[in-house]
Protein backbone atom coordinates (compact mmCIF):
# COMPACT_ATOMS: atom_id res chain seq x y z
CA UNK A 1 0.00 0.00 0.00
CA UNK A 2 1.35 3.25 -0.92
CA UNK A 3 3.38 4.70 2.14
CA UNK A 4 1.16 8.49 1.61
CA UNK A 5 -2.21 6.21 2.12
CA UNK A 6 -0.81 4.67 5.27
CA UNK A 7 -0.09 8.39 6.41
CA UNK A 8 -3.77 9.57 5.61
CA UNK A 9 -5.11 6.45 6.96
CA UNK A 10 -3.72 7.36 10.37
CA UNK A 11 -4.33 10.82 10.38
CA UNK A 12 -8.25 10.25 9.68
CA UNK A 13 -7.93 7.23 12.53
CA UNK A 14 -6.75 9.90 15.14
CA UNK A 15 -9.50 12.39 14.16
CA UNK A 16 -11.62 9.19 14.70
CA UNK A 17 -10.65 9.01 18.20
CA UNK A 18 -10.79 12.73 18.71
CA UNK A 19 -14.33 12.46 17.62
CA UNK A 20 -15.74 9.84 20.14
CA UNK A 21 -14.78 12.19 23.00
CA UNK A 22 -16.88 14.89 20.91
CA UNK A 23 -19.59 13.11 20.81
CA UNK A 24 -21.45 14.17 23.89
CA UNK A 25 -20.83 17.88 22.27
CA UNK A 26 -22.52 17.18 19.11
CA UNK A 27 -25.39 15.59 20.98
CA UNK A 28 -25.95 18.53 22.80
CA UNK A 29 -26.05 20.96 19.73
CA UNK A 30 -28.43 18.32 18.18
CA UNK A 31 -30.87 18.49 21.08
CA UNK A 32 -30.59 22.35 21.17
CA UNK A 33 -32.51 21.86 17.49
CA UNK A 34 -31.62 24.17 14.59
CA UNK A 35 -31.58 23.85 10.80
CA UNK A 36 -28.14 21.35 10.86
CA UNK A 37 -29.84 19.33 13.89
CA UNK A 38 -29.48 16.62 11.56
CA UNK A 39 -26.33 16.85 10.77
CA UNK A 40 -24.86 17.17 14.43
CA UNK A 41 -27.26 14.07 15.67
CA UNK A 42 -25.59 12.24 13.01
CA UNK A 43 -22.22 13.22 13.91
CA UNK A 44 -22.89 12.86 17.71
CA UNK A 45 -23.66 8.88 16.79
CA UNK A 46 -21.03 7.49 17.96
CA UNK A 47 -21.67 4.44 16.25
CA UNK A 48 -21.04 6.00 13.18
CA UNK A 49 -17.82 8.21 13.76
CA UNK A 50 -15.40 4.97 12.33
CA UNK A 51 -17.96 4.97 9.01
CA UNK A 52 -17.86 8.79 8.44
CA UNK A 53 -13.85 8.72 8.63
CA UNK A 54 -13.53 5.24 6.73
CA UNK A 55 -15.40 6.33 3.96
CA UNK A 56 -13.44 9.75 3.89
CA UNK A 57 -10.22 7.62 3.40
CA UNK A 58 -12.12 5.70 0.54
CA UNK A 59 -13.18 8.55 -1.21
CA UNK A 60 -9.47 9.92 -1.45
CA UNK A 61 -8.31 6.24 -2.33
CA UNK A 62 -10.24 6.68 -5.07
CA UNK A 63 -9.05 10.10 -6.02
CA UNK A 64 -5.44 9.17 -5.23
CA UNK A 65 -5.41 5.42 -6.56
CA UNK A 66 -7.75 5.05 -8.79
CA UNK A 67 -10.59 2.53 -7.99
CA UNK A 68 -9.39 -0.75 -9.38
CA UNK A 69 -6.71 -0.40 -6.53
CA UNK A 70 -8.83 0.75 -3.93
CA UNK A 71 -11.70 -1.78 -4.78
CA UNK A 72 -8.63 -4.56 -4.78
CA UNK A 73 -8.16 -3.15 -1.15
CA UNK A 74 -11.30 -2.95 -0.23
CA UNK A 75 -11.78 -6.73 -1.11
CA UNK A 76 -8.91 -8.12 0.84
CA UNK A 77 -9.92 -7.09 3.99
CA UNK A 78 -11.79 -9.10 6.35
CA UNK A 79 -15.33 -8.29 7.21
CA UNK A 80 -16.47 -10.87 8.74
CA UNK A 81 -16.40 -9.72 12.51
CA UNK A 82 -18.90 -7.03 11.81
CA UNK A 83 -21.13 -8.92 10.02
CA UNK A 84 -20.93 -11.80 12.78
CA UNK A 85 -21.43 -9.04 15.40
CA UNK A 86 -24.71 -7.48 13.49
CA UNK A 87 -25.84 -11.36 13.35
CA UNK A 88 -25.31 -12.33 17.29
CA UNK A 89 -26.87 -9.00 18.72
CA UNK A 90 -30.30 -9.05 16.26
CA UNK A 91 -30.37 -13.73 17.66
CA UNK A 92 -29.78 -12.71 20.98
CA UNK A 93 -31.90 -10.19 21.85
CA UNK A 94 -34.69 -11.77 20.27
CA UNK A 95 -37.64 -12.05 23.11
CA UNK A 96 -37.56 -16.06 23.68
CA UNK A 97 -33.74 -16.03 23.21
CA UNK A 98 -33.92 -13.03 25.98
CA UNK A 99 -36.71 -14.65 28.17
CA UNK A 100 -34.62 -18.00 28.57
CA UNK A 101 -31.75 -15.65 29.68
CA UNK A 102 -34.04 -14.22 31.95
CA UNK A 103 -35.48 -16.99 33.76
CA UNK A 104 -31.32 -18.45 33.82
CA UNK A 105 -30.55 -14.95 35.54
CA UNK A 106 -33.74 -14.79 38.20
CA UNK A 107 -33.33 -18.83 38.75
CA UNK A 108 -29.28 -18.14 39.30
CA UNK A 109 -30.51 -14.94 41.86
CA UNK A 110 -32.84 -16.40 43.93
CA UNK A 111 -29.75 -18.86 45.06
CA UNK A 112 -28.50 -15.96 46.69
CA UNK A 113 -28.99 -15.08 50.00
CA UNK A 114 -30.00 -11.08 48.64
CA UNK A 115 -32.47 -9.08 47.49
CA UNK A 116 -33.61 -9.91 44.48
CA UNK A 117 -32.65 -6.35 42.91
CA UNK A 118 -28.93 -7.02 44.56
CA UNK A 119 -28.89 -10.32 43.45
CA UNK A 120 -30.04 -10.34 40.09
CA UNK A 121 -27.68 -7.20 39.23
CA UNK A 122 -24.58 -9.50 40.84
CA UNK A 123 -25.63 -12.23 38.60
CA UNK A 124 -25.83 -9.75 35.37
CA UNK A 125 -22.31 -8.50 36.24
CA UNK A 126 -20.38 -11.31 36.49
CA UNK A 127 -22.19 -14.36 35.87
CA UNK A 128 -23.71 -13.12 32.14
CA UNK A 129 -20.02 -11.71 31.30
CA UNK A 130 -18.12 -14.97 31.74
CA UNK A 131 -21.14 -17.05 29.55
CA UNK A 132 -19.87 -15.04 27.34
CA UNK A 133 -16.74 -17.53 26.95
CA UNK A 134 -19.75 -19.85 25.16
CA UNK A 135 -22.07 -17.80 23.71
CA UNK A 136 -19.35 -14.99 22.49
CA UNK A 137 -18.51 -11.84 23.67
CA UNK A 138 -20.87 -9.89 21.54
CA UNK A 139 -24.05 -12.22 22.99
CA UNK A 140 -22.99 -11.86 26.24
CA UNK A 141 -23.02 -7.80 25.69
CA UNK A 142 -26.15 -8.05 24.22
CA UNK A 143 -28.43 -9.85 26.71
CA UNK A 144 -26.25 -8.19 30.35
CA UNK A 145 -27.12 -4.71 28.54
CA UNK A 146 -30.96 -5.57 27.81
CA UNK A 147 -31.05 -6.69 31.21
CA UNK A 148 -29.71 -3.93 32.84
CA UNK A 149 -31.57 -1.63 30.72
CA UNK A 150 -34.92 -3.21 31.71
CA UNK A 151 -34.38 -3.28 35.45
CA UNK A 152 -31.80 -0.68 36.22
CA UNK A 153 -31.47 1.93 34.02
CA UNK A 154 -35.13 2.64 32.91
CA UNK A 155 -35.17 3.70 36.94
CA UNK A 156 -34.32 6.36 38.67
CA UNK A 157 -30.96 5.89 39.87
CA UNK A 158 -27.83 8.30 39.78
CA UNK A 159 -25.26 9.13 36.69
CA UNK A 160 -22.39 7.80 38.74
CA UNK A 161 -24.30 4.08 38.98
CA UNK A 162 -24.67 4.10 35.34
CA UNK A 163 -21.12 5.43 34.32
CA UNK A 164 -19.88 2.37 37.43
CA UNK A 165 -21.78 -0.02 35.95
CA UNK A 166 -20.79 0.87 32.19
CA UNK A 167 -17.11 0.61 33.12
CA UNK A 168 -17.51 -3.07 35.24
CA UNK A 169 -19.50 -4.49 32.36
CA UNK A 170 -16.98 -3.58 29.88
CA UNK A 171 -14.36 -4.57 31.60
CA UNK A 172 -16.03 -8.47 32.87
CA UNK A 173 -17.21 -8.54 29.22
CA UNK A 174 -13.76 -8.05 27.74
CA UNK A 175 -12.00 -10.32 30.04
CA UNK A 176 -15.01 -12.74 30.72
CA UNK A 177 -14.58 -14.63 27.15
CA UNK A 178 -11.29 -16.02 27.79
CA UNK A 179 -12.28 -19.18 29.23
CA UNK A 180 -12.37 -20.82 25.50
CA UNK A 181 -10.36 -19.94 22.57
CA UNK A 182 -13.54 -18.80 20.11
CA UNK A 183 -15.35 -16.75 22.15
CA UNK A 184 -13.27 -12.90 22.40
CA UNK A 185 -11.91 -11.15 18.79
CA UNK A 186 -8.87 -10.25 20.29
CA UNK A 187 -8.54 -14.18 21.10
CA UNK A 188 -9.89 -15.34 17.76
CA UNK A 189 -6.89 -13.11 16.16
CA UNK A 190 -4.15 -15.53 17.03
CA UNK A 191 -5.70 -18.87 18.20
CA UNK A 192 -5.36 -20.56 15.03
CA UNK A 193 -1.46 -19.17 14.28
CA UNK A 194 -0.52 -19.91 17.77
CA UNK A 195 -2.32 -23.34 18.20
CA UNK A 196 -4.01 -22.15 21.30
CA UNK A 197 -7.42 -24.39 21.94
CA UNK A 198 -10.04 -24.22 24.90
CA UNK A 199 -8.07 -25.97 27.43
CA UNK A 200 -5.11 -23.55 26.98
CA UNK A 201 -7.28 -21.00 27.25
CA UNK A 202 -8.98 -22.26 30.39
CA UNK A 203 -5.83 -23.12 32.39
CA UNK A 204 -3.83 -19.79 31.17
CA UNK A 205 -5.92 -17.31 31.28
CA UNK A 206 -9.64 -18.23 31.64
CA UNK A 207 -9.43 -19.42 35.87
CA UNK A 208 -7.57 -15.62 36.34
CA UNK A 209 -9.97 -13.92 34.18
CA UNK A 210 -12.86 -15.56 35.95
CA UNK A 211 -11.49 -14.41 39.16
CA UNK A 212 -11.43 -10.92 38.26
CA UNK A 213 -14.77 -11.17 37.17
CA UNK A 214 -15.90 -12.22 40.75
CA UNK A 215 -13.98 -9.08 42.30
CA UNK A 216 -15.15 -6.52 39.91
CA UNK A 217 -18.94 -7.63 40.55
CA UNK A 218 -18.71 -7.92 44.02
CA UNK A 219 -16.85 -5.00 44.62
CA UNK A 220 -19.17 -2.78 42.59
CA UNK A 221 -22.06 -4.82 43.68
CA UNK A 222 -21.26 -3.64 47.74
CA UNK A 223 -20.64 -0.26 46.80
CA UNK A 224 -24.02 0.04 45.27
CA UNK A 225 -25.78 -2.12 47.75
CA UNK A 226 -27.82 0.61 49.08
CA UNK A 227 -28.59 2.18 45.62
CA UNK A 228 -29.76 -1.07 44.63
CA UNK A 229 -31.63 -2.10 47.50
CA UNK A 230 -33.80 1.17 46.96
CA UNK A 231 -34.80 -0.47 43.17
CA UNK A 232 -38.07 -2.06 43.20
CA UNK A 233 -37.97 -4.86 40.56
CA UNK A 234 -40.23 -4.13 37.79
CA UNK A 235 -43.47 -6.14 37.03
CA UNK A 236 -42.83 -7.02 33.49
CA UNK A 237 -46.02 -6.75 31.42
CA UNK A 238 -47.69 -10.12 31.11
CA UNK A 239 -47.56 -11.22 27.55
CA UNK A 240 -47.59 -15.00 26.34
CA UNK A 241 -44.41 -16.94 26.68
CA UNK A 242 -43.59 -18.20 22.97
CA UNK A 243 -43.83 -21.94 22.30
CA UNK A 244 -41.07 -24.50 22.97
CA UNK A 245 -40.93 -24.62 19.16
CA UNK A 246 -40.10 -21.36 18.74
CA UNK A 247 -37.57 -21.08 21.47
CA UNK A 248 -35.92 -24.26 20.44
CA UNK A 249 -35.21 -22.81 16.83
CA UNK A 250 -34.44 -19.03 18.35
CA UNK A 251 -31.62 -20.96 20.50
CA UNK A 252 -30.72 -23.38 17.57
CA UNK A 253 -30.00 -19.88 14.92
CA UNK A 254 -27.82 -18.67 18.10
CA UNK A 255 -25.86 -21.50 18.42
CA UNK A 256 -25.38 -21.80 14.59
CA UNK A 257 -24.04 -18.69 14.38
CA UNK A 258 -21.90 -18.85 16.99
CA UNK A 259 -20.42 -22.04 15.73
CA UNK A 260 -20.36 -20.84 12.31
CA UNK A 261 -18.63 -17.36 13.47
CA UNK A 262 -15.72 -17.49 11.43
CA UNK A 263 -17.59 -18.70 8.02
CA UNK A 264 -20.13 -15.55 7.19
CA UNK A 265 -21.69 -17.42 4.07
CA UNK A 266 -23.36 -20.00 6.58
CA UNK A 267 -23.49 -17.65 9.69
CA UNK A 268 -25.56 -15.32 7.56
CA UNK A 269 -27.41 -18.16 5.67
CA UNK A 270 -28.17 -19.30 9.88
CA UNK A 271 -29.67 -15.37 9.81
CA UNK A 272 -31.67 -15.17 6.92
CA UNK A 273 -33.59 -18.11 7.69
CA UNK A 274 -33.77 -16.46 11.39
CA UNK A 275 -35.78 -13.51 10.16
CA UNK A 276 -38.05 -15.32 7.86
CA UNK A 277 -38.64 -17.51 11.09
CA UNK A 278 -39.10 -14.33 13.20
CA UNK A 279 -41.29 -12.96 10.54
CA UNK A 280 -43.66 -16.11 10.30
CA UNK A 281 -43.67 -15.60 14.28
CA UNK A 282 -44.47 -12.18 15.12
CA UNK A 283 -46.66 -12.31 17.68
CA UNK A 284 -44.03 -14.24 19.58
CA UNK A 285 -41.63 -11.16 19.00
CA UNK A 286 -40.80 -7.60 20.07
CA UNK A 287 -39.05 -5.52 17.77
CA UNK A 288 -35.59 -7.06 16.27
CA UNK A 289 -32.86 -4.52 16.82
CA UNK A 290 -31.55 -4.32 13.13
CA UNK A 291 -30.89 -0.61 13.02
CA UNK A 292 -28.97 -1.15 16.28
CA UNK A 293 -26.96 -3.82 14.92
CA UNK A 294 -26.19 -2.12 11.77
CA UNK A 295 -25.10 0.75 13.37
CA UNK A 296 -22.59 -1.05 15.11
CA UNK A 297 -21.40 -3.19 12.09
CA UNK A 298 -20.63 0.29 10.42
CA UNK A 299 -18.33 1.08 13.38
CA UNK A 300 -16.74 -1.67 13.01
CA UNK A 301 -16.47 -1.93 9.92
CA UNK A 302 -15.23 1.30 9.65
CA UNK A 303 -12.79 0.53 12.42
CA UNK A 304 -11.67 -2.27 9.99
CA UNK A 305 -11.11 -0.04 7.08
CA UNK A 306 -8.88 2.41 8.92
CA UNK A 307 -7.54 -0.41 11.91
CA UNK A 308 -5.99 -2.46 8.73
CA UNK A 309 -3.75 0.70 7.43
CA UNK A 310 -2.03 1.22 10.95
CA UNK A 311 0.14 -1.83 10.68
CA UNK A 312 3.12 0.53 9.47
CA UNK A 313 4.42 1.50 13.19
CA UNK A 314 2.14 -0.55 15.38
CA UNK A 315 3.83 -3.73 14.52
CA UNK A 316 7.34 -2.09 14.93
CA UNK A 317 6.12 -0.89 18.00
CA UNK A 318 4.91 -4.11 19.62
CA UNK A 319 7.87 -6.32 18.46
CA UNK A 320 10.08 -3.87 20.10
CA UNK A 321 8.93 -4.64 23.52
CA UNK A 322 9.47 -6.39 26.24
CA UNK A 323 6.94 -8.41 28.31
CA UNK A 324 5.71 -6.08 30.55
CA UNK A 325 5.69 -3.12 28.84
CA UNK A 326 4.28 -5.00 26.09
CA UNK A 327 1.68 -5.63 28.61
CA UNK A 328 0.89 -2.07 29.57
CA UNK A 329 1.80 -1.06 25.86
CA UNK A 330 -0.68 -3.58 24.61
CA UNK A 331 -3.50 -1.86 27.69
CA UNK A 332 -3.11 1.20 26.24
CA UNK A 333 -2.93 1.01 22.71
CA UNK A 334 -6.41 -0.95 23.16
CA UNK A 335 -7.79 1.93 24.26
CA UNK A 336 -7.30 3.86 21.09
CA UNK A 337 -7.39 0.44 18.76
CA UNK A 338 -9.80 -2.54 18.88
CA UNK A 339 -7.85 -4.98 20.90
CA UNK A 340 -8.37 -7.88 17.89
CA UNK A 341 -6.71 -5.58 15.40
CA UNK A 342 -3.55 -5.00 18.10
CA UNK A 343 -3.73 -8.96 18.72
CA UNK A 344 -3.52 -9.73 14.75
CA UNK A 345 -0.72 -7.51 14.21
CA UNK A 346 1.18 -9.09 17.23
CA UNK A 347 0.84 -12.75 15.85
CA UNK A 348 2.76 -10.99 12.68
CA UNK A 349 6.02 -10.90 14.41
CA UNK A 350 8.22 -13.64 13.90
CA UNK A 351 9.73 -15.70 16.59
CA UNK A 352 7.69 -14.72 19.45
CA UNK A 353 8.07 -15.97 22.61
CA UNK A 354 5.91 -17.28 25.03
CA UNK A 355 5.87 -14.32 27.55
CA UNK A 356 5.45 -12.09 24.32
CA UNK A 357 2.52 -13.88 23.16
CA UNK A 358 0.36 -13.83 27.01
CA UNK A 359 1.56 -10.40 27.71
CA UNK A 360 -0.08 -9.29 24.20
CA UNK A 361 -2.87 -11.00 24.81
CA UNK A 362 -3.50 -10.23 28.27
CA UNK A 363 -2.80 -6.23 28.00
CA UNK A 364 -5.42 -6.59 24.82
CA UNK A 365 -8.18 -8.08 26.75
CA UNK A 366 -7.65 -5.90 30.42
CA UNK A 367 -7.78 -2.58 28.05
CA UNK A 368 -10.79 -3.94 26.63
CA UNK A 369 -13.13 -1.87 28.80
CA UNK A 370 -11.51 1.49 28.62
CA UNK A 371 -13.19 3.54 25.60
CA UNK A 372 -16.44 2.05 23.09
CA UNK A 373 -13.27 1.15 20.39
CA UNK A 374 -11.21 -1.21 22.72
CA UNK A 375 -13.55 -4.51 22.14
CA UNK A 376 -15.99 -5.52 19.27
CA UNK A 377 -18.63 -5.53 21.56
CA UNK A 378 -18.18 -2.15 23.10
CA UNK A 379 -20.80 -0.65 20.29
CA UNK A 380 -23.40 -3.12 21.08
CA UNK A 381 -23.12 -2.14 24.69
CA UNK A 382 -23.51 1.62 23.87
CA UNK A 383 -26.10 0.87 21.14
CA UNK A 384 -28.73 -0.01 23.52
CA UNK A 385 -27.64 1.78 26.86
CA UNK A 386 -26.98 5.57 25.29
CA UNK A 387 -30.47 6.16 25.51
CA UNK A 388 -30.32 6.13 29.27
CA UNK A 389 -27.86 8.95 29.75
CA UNK A 390 -28.33 12.48 29.33
CA UNK A 391 -28.74 14.03 25.82
CA UNK A 392 -28.67 9.97 24.80
CA UNK A 393 -25.13 10.07 24.96
CA UNK A 394 -22.20 8.34 26.82
CA UNK A 395 -19.54 10.24 27.98
CA UNK A 396 -16.48 8.38 27.06
CA UNK A 397 -14.21 10.75 30.01
CA UNK A 398 -17.39 8.93 32.08
CA UNK A 399 -16.69 5.27 30.66
CA UNK A 400 -13.06 5.69 31.32
CA UNK A 401 -13.39 6.99 34.74
CA UNK A 402 -16.03 3.97 35.15
CA UNK A 403 -13.26 1.26 33.88
CA UNK A 404 -10.22 2.25 35.37
CA UNK A 405 -10.41 0.54 38.56
CA UNK A 406 -11.69 -2.95 36.81
CA UNK A 407 -9.15 -2.14 34.57
CA UNK A 408 -6.53 -2.46 37.53
CA UNK A 409 -7.99 -4.85 38.92
CA UNK A 410 -7.83 -7.53 35.70
CA UNK A 411 -4.30 -6.37 35.53
CA UNK A 412 -3.50 -7.42 38.80
CA UNK A 413 -5.24 -10.48 37.87
CA UNK A 414 -2.96 -11.43 35.03
CA UNK A 415 0.25 -10.24 36.30
CA UNK A 416 0.29 -11.51 39.31
CA UNK A 417 -1.81 -14.99 39.95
Amino acid sequence: MNHSIEILATALFAIAVLHTFLTPRFEHLAHAGGTHAGVWHFMGEIEAVFGIWAAALIAAMFAWLGSPATIAHLEGLNFTEPMFVFAIMVVAASRPVLAVCGKLVEGLARILPLPQAVARYFIVMAGVPLLGSFITEPAAMTVAALLLREHYYSQNVSTRFKYATLGVLFVNISIGGTLTSFAAPPVLMVAGAWNWDTAFMASTFGWKAAIAVLINAIALTAAFRKDLQGITPKTPAPRASAPWLVTAVHLACLAGVVVFGHHPVVFMAIFLLFLGFADAYERHQDRLILREGLMVALFLAGLVVLGSLQKWWLQPLLADMDDIALFFGALGLTAFTDNAALTYLGSLVDGSSDGFRYALVAGAVTGGGLTVIANAPNPAGFAMLRECFEDGSISPLGLLAGAALPTAVAAGAFLVL
